[in-house]
């Protein structure tokens, strides 16, 4: 799925240790690297949620990167929903 312009959006929830680790800096760094706009923040159960979208190539790179994380980082799991891209997001952003 893809939007009039190329865009996807994924939505991802990662799970394992990965708070305290750099996991919200690193990601947004991954998504810069490749243009990639939305968000990423943790969340109360101890997994990290992420919104992301761009070009699918992009968005599969970042998804796929997030199965492994930063040093540090265990990943146990990594659940990718994909769907087509809604309102274009401007940048990427790590929310509290």
């Amino acid at each position: 799925m893809a939007s009039a312009d190329g865009r996807v959006q994924a939505h991802l929830v990662v799970r394992g240790r990965v708070q305290g680790v750099f996991f919200r800096g690193s990601l947004k760094q991954q998504a810069d690297m490749r243009g990639i706009a939305g968000w990423v923040r943790n969340r109360a159960d101890g997994s990290v949620e992420a919104l992301l979208q761009g070009p699918r190539d992009s968005v599969s790179t970042v998804a796929a990167w997030t199965r492994v994380g930063p040093r540090g980082a265990r990943v146990d799991s990594a659940e990718v929903d994909w769907s087509d891209a809604g309102e274009p997001l401007e940048s990427f952003e790590v929310l509290g």
